[in-house]
C-alpha cells in the first residue's frame, strides 16, 4: 500500500502533523520506536503553550496523541532502521517492515547533550540523570547539582529545589542564558546556590553519585563537592542519524529545511527539534508540524495526479 504521508516521530511536532494530516483525509502511517511524546513527556510544567498555562508535560502529550487519534492518526511502534528517499516513491524501512509513500515529514527531535567527564557514563541511572522531572522526587531531602544555563537547566534546579535540601547550580559563565522570568523565579529560592564560572570535571562515586570535582574557569581552583545526585542539562542534539548522507545538515547536524520545513529533496520535509531553526520549542515543533503537513499537500497536489 502507498501511503500520501510517513511522519517519522509522535513528539509535537509529529502529533501536529498527524491532526493536519487527518484533517486533510491524507491517508497516513505515524511511526514511533519508543513512546509517544517526545521530550515534552519530560517536562514538568509547561507554561508557555498559548492558551493552556500550569500543564504538566505529559498531559500535553497526552492531549495531542488523542487530537490526532480524533482524526485517525495513531502511532504504530516500529522502529525505522533505514529510509530511501531518492526518487518520485520514498521508502520507510523499520525493523519489521517497508513502507512506500508520497511524502515523508521527518520528526525524530533531538536528546539530551552529555558533559563527556569521567563518571558520567558509570553512574548514570545511579545519581546521574537528564531528566529532574523524572528522577527528581528520588532526591527528597538529598543535595543536588544541576549543570547548565539555560531555561532547562533553571527550569530542573526550580523544580528539584522542592525535593532536594540544597541545589547548586553549576555554571560554566558569569551570566545565565535563561529566560530572565525563570531567572527571576530562581533568585527566589533560597536553597539554590549558582556556582559562576565553573565546570564539572568528573563525577564520583563507587555504587551512586558522592560527590563532583568541579573547577573554577577564572580563578583556576579544583574541589570537590558531594552530592547526590547531578542533573545534565547542557542542550541537545539532533536525532538525525537516520538521514546522515541523504539530507543536507548544519555543522551541528541538525536537518536543514526552509520555512516550509522542506529539505533539498522534494517531497522530504522536517519539523520540530530536528530542524535547524532559532527557536527550539514545543509551540514552534507544533507549527512546523503544521505547516510541513500544508506543505505536503501541494507537493502531492503538484506532483502526483
Amino acid at each position: 500500500m502507498m501511503y500520501d504521508l510517513i511522519i517519522i516521530g509522535s513528539g509535537p511536532a509529529g502529533f501536529a502533523a498527524g491532526v493536519y494530516a487527518g484533517r486533510a483525509k491524507l491517508n497516513t502511517l505515524l511511526l514511533e520506536k519508543e513512546f509517544a511524546g517526545g521530550q515534552v513527556v519530560n517536562t514538568y510544567e509547561v507554561a508557555n503553550y498559548p492558551g493552556l498555562p500550569d500543564m504538566t508535560g505529559p498531559e500535553l502529550a497526552m492531549k495531542m496523541q488523542e487530537h490526532a487519534a480524533m482524526f485517525g492518526v495513531v502511532p504504530t511502534l516500529e522502529e525505522v532502521i533505514d529510509l530511501e528517499l531518492e526518487g518520485k516513491v520514498k521508502k520507510v524501512i523499520t525493523t519489521q517492515n517497508t513502507y512506500e509513500a508520497k511524502a515523508i515529514i521527518i520528526a525524530t527531535g533531538a536528546r539530551w547533550k552529555q558533559l563527556g567527564v569521567v563518571g558520567e557514563q558509570e553512574l548514570r541511572g545511579r545519581g546521574v540523570s537528564y531528566c529532574a522531572t523524572c528522577d527528581g522526587a528520588f532526591f527528597n531531602g538529598k543535595v543536588t547539582a544541576v549543570v547548565g544555563g539555560g531555561d532547562t537547566a533553571v527550569e530542573d534546579a526550580i523544580f528539584l529545589s522542592r525535593y532536594a535540601k540544597k541545589v547548586y547550580l553549576i555554571h560554566r559563565r558569569d551570566e545565565l542564558r535563561a529566560a530572565k522570568v525563570l531567572q527571576e523565579a530562581l533568585f527566589q529560592h533560597e536553597n539554590v546556590e549558582i556556582l559562576w564560572d565553573t565546570q564539572v570535571k568528573e563525577i564520583v562515586g563507587e555504587q551512586k553519585v558522592e560527590n563532583i570535582t568541579i573547577i573554577n574557569k577564572k580563578t583556576n581552583e579544583t574541589r570537590s563537592l558531594d552530592v547526590d545526585g547531578v542533573f545534565i542539562a547542557v542542550g541537545t542534539d539532533p536525532n538525525s542519524g537516520l538521514v546522515q548522507g541523504k539530507l543536507a545538515l548544519d555543522q551541528q547536524s541538525y536537518i536543514i529545511a526552509n520555512e516550509n520545513c522542506e529539505t533539498n529533496i522534494p517531497g522530504v520535509y522536517a519539523a520540530g527539534d530536528v530542524r535547524q531553526k532559532l527557536l527550539k520549542q514545543i509551540v514552534t515543533a507544533t507549527a512546523d508540524g503544521a505547516v510541513a503537513v500544508y506543505a505536503v499537500e501541494r507537493y502531492i497536489i503538484e506532483n502526483w495526479k
